[in-house]
């Protein structure tokens, strides 16, 4: 079996609306076992699984998990970040929908771990079902003594609430989620200090996004060396992904890292429809780079996919087949961005509007050649100066196909000569 099922194990077993469904496939037993833990034997295996945060950049979670446990203070927030804005990623709606509880579970290890005091789970707010299923989770554990005074008769105090989003991509950003949470216009800050040391409120704030804090109750279960031992040595554990575009069988799929990106698409995908020929494939959603088709039996790896500075974490793959035009992607893609930018840096503010202008130039056979250099430059001077990840990111499309299919950019413009 390519799959390789820990955090969705439950799926499709227990009800997401009950908690004692989740009890009975040993459901918050991990909980229980590390509250009698050692807190720093906790983050000692975190450590050893050498876990990497589920979201995008595959920081080490032990690292953020022990900067966090160190601060000291009167209260100490924690936020599981459920915006999944990102076009292209569906895998942590997946989570919060069919098994809730395992959500609830690895942000209470991190908790306790870390000595947090209360959690926010900010959740997209497009994401009604999933919004109202964690909202009642929280509630059932309430009732069931995990959240709230004394945790199941130890000294341990700790609340949980979830906030919902409003629709902006840039609040999946982290300094813009906290200012969300204040009930501030969701923008980034200028950085440092980083959320563990001064985040929520002016307090140290740790953030994980769902798949993240799914991973803590595995690696309290099977120990942190053993998780290791599953996928590649940069890349452990399991990925999530959000499979979709042209395939016959679009959905999530949990496999351990190293698998080849042409397995999923072939073998849990099931291909291609009407056996098209794939054209190219976009990596992490919408912000990803887009690649070709012989770049297919590339390793799912953080350190491999970080050469096409992908988001790994993302977990998303999004397949086009022959029948597509790239500028019509590029075109969308950079329409998106430009809506969702908040407007803080000149950057992103003022690039994005232009961008369109020139993608739509190479979409209309109108582009000269000065256009291609002038994308070129805009796009490499968004990503490079930027101030959050929207404006870094947004262009990587861009930088990709001009990499990959420079001779489709070519093709549209009148005078290659002059390039």
């Amino acid at each position: 079996m390519l799959e390789k099922k820990l955090l969705t194990k439950r799926v499709g077993i227990v009800n997401p609306l009950s908690i004692d469904d989740y009890i009975k496939q040993d459901g918050y037993k991990q909980f229980k076992k590390a509250l009698k833990m050692e807190r720093i034997s906790i983050i000692e295996e975190v450590e050893k699984s050498k876990l990497r945060g589920r979201a995008g950049a595959g920081f080490p979670a032990a690292i953020k998990m022990m900067a966090f446990a160190k601060e000291e203070a009167e209260h100490k927030y924690m936020i599981c970040n459920a915006d999944e804005g990102e076009p292209g990623n569906f895998k942590d709606r997946y989570l919060m929908e069919n098994d809730p509880h395992s959500v609830l579970e690895g942000m209470l290890i991190t908790a306790y771990a870390t000595r947090a005091t209360k959690a926010y789970i900010y959740i997209r707010g497009e994401y009604n079902k999933a919004l109202s299923i964690m909202k009642w989770a929280v509630d059932e554990a309430k009732e069931k003594g995990f959240i709230g005074k004394n945790i199941l008769g130890s000294d341990y105090d700790f609340d949980m609430e979830v906030r919902s989003g409003a629709g902006a991509y840039v609040v999946g950003e982290e300094f813009a989620l906290i200012e969300s949470i204040e009930g501030k216009s969701g923008r980034t800050r200028v950085k440092p200090p980083f959320p563990t040391e001064k985040g929520l409120f002016g307090y140290p704030t740790l953030i994980n996004n769902v798949e993240t804090f799914c991973n803590y109750p595995v690696i309290i279960e099977i120990g942190g060396k053993a998780f290791a031992k599953i996928g590649t040595a940069s890349s452990t554990g399991t990925k999530l992904i959000s499979l979709s575009g042209n395939v016959n069988q679009k959905g999530v799929y949990e496999i351990p890292f190293g698998v080849t990106i042409r397995e999923v698409i072939e073998t849990l995908g099931k291909g291609v429809p009407e056996n098209r020929k794939i054209k190219m494939i976009q990596l992490g959603g919408a912000c990803g780079p887009i690649i070709p088709e012989y770049m297919l039996d590339m390793k799912i790896d953080f350190d491999r996919f970080e050469d096409f500075e992908s988001k790994t974490g993302a977990g998303a793959i999004i397949v086009m087949d022959e029948r597509v035009d790239v500028f019509e992607v590029l075109h969308r893609i950079v329409n998106f961005f430009g809506h969702e930018s908040c407007g803080r840096c000149t950057p992103c503010r003022e690039g994005h509007p232009q961008l369109e202008i020139l993608v739509k130039r190479f979409l209309n056979h109108e582009a000269t050649s000065k256009d291609l250099l002038s994308l070129e430059s805009l796009a490499r001077v968004m990503h490079q100066t930027s101030l959050c990840g929207l404006g870094q990111s947004s262009p990587i499309s861009i930088i990709s196909t001009l990499g990959y299919f420079r001779d489709e950019y070519h093709d549209r413009i009148e005078f290659v000569g002059k390039v």
